[in-house]
């Protein structure tokens, strides 16, 4: 394995009483992505924030790129691209203008940007909006200009806050697409992220964070196998809470290796679903519910590591 571009060890951090970081160490490789994935409070964002120098860890320390933070901070963000959950561009200025003044921000000659501007302009599908302002973008195009400017530097490693939030289907896969592409030219990325389906497809391995503590760890895959029978049987519609709760159904119970209820969906996680169905599709009173089978994934993952209640944000 190459040696990690950036390394977190032990850390920890306290307000008050409540412990939001608790012992977290891990480390990102080139052309990796990590994903920090947990619920609301789990400490995502306070890790992010000691990785970048804003919050100083009680315990613990930071390195990128050989150099220690915070002692190093200036040195390690001149490498660093850092896309922040929310929108930080200047309104007053066009695309074009956004990139070259962020660029003056790391002490790049002003020729140099200018002559970057058009290939990330290009890799961001602006080009036909240098001279716009990001109150005339689509929420997907100042998502992208925000990754843009993250790359004017030409940074090894990129932090991703959350990149994705709020864009509609087509805006988030071509996000991914131009991840993927930083991806392929040996960049390193640590991506935090509420969407299972952009943290299966983009990441390379995965940290699980509840109350500041890492519970998981590792590839997409090999967690999804680890900690869940291979197979979903999902049941909806009126009367399907009964299939989890009435008596006369055990039996139907005992076929799955466990049963699961979300709202007003019963979740069947069984090694092999055939029975499952076949029950379901036999009995003449459940003929009115809706069923969906599937492969298990990494929603089913996160719900069964951090559970189904819905946290309030911390």
């Amino acid at each position: 394995m190459q040696a990690p571009l950036f390394e977190a060890r032990h850390l920890f951090k306290r307000y008050g009483d409540n412990t939001v970081v608790d012992d977290l160490s891990f480390a990102i490789a080139p052309g990796e992505c990590l994903g920090v994935i947990g619920p609301n409070g789990a400490g995502k964002t306070t890790t992010i924030r000691m990785c970048l120098g804003q919050t100083v860890p009680d315990r613990g320390e930071v390195q990128a790129f050989g150099l220690a933070m915070p002692q190093d901070e200036l040195a390690i963000k001149a490498r660093l691209g850092v896309v922040t959950q929310f929108d930080t561009l200047d309104p007053d200025f066009t695309c074009t203008e956004n990139l070259r003044v962020f660029g003056s921000y790391f002490g790049l000659r002003d020729a140099d940007v200018r002559a970057r501007i058009p290939q990330l302009l290009e890799f961001a599908a602006l080009s036909s909006k240098h001279n716009a302002k990001p109150g005339e973008l689509s929420g997907g195009m100042r998502r992208r200009l925000s990754l843009a400017r993250a790359l004017v530097n030409d940074p090894q490693l990129l932090l991703l806050d959350e990149p994705t939030t709020g864009l509609d289907p087509q805006a988030r896969h071509l996000m991914w697409e131009r991840l993927q592409r930083l991806l392929q030219q040996g960049k390193a990325i640590l991506l935090t992220t509420h969407f299972m389906d952009e943290a299966e497809r983009l990441c390379s391995r995965l940290l699980v964070l509840d109350h500041g503590k890492k519970i998981a760890e590792g590839k997409p895959r090999e967690l999804i196998e680890e900690h869940l029978e291979p197979e979903v049987v999902e049941v909806y519609g009126q009367g399907a809470l009964a299939l989890a709760n009435d008596a006369e159904h055990e039996a139907l119970r005992t076929l799955a290796a466990r049963v699961e209820v979300s709202g007003e969906t019963v979740f069947f996680y069984t090694r092999s679903a055939r029975e499952v169905l076949a029950a379901l599709t036999g009995a003449a009173t459940l003929g009115h519910l809706r069923t969906l089978h599937r492969p298990a994934n990494l929603e089913d993952l996160f719900l069964k590591l951090t559970g189904r209640q819905i946290r309030e944000d911390a």
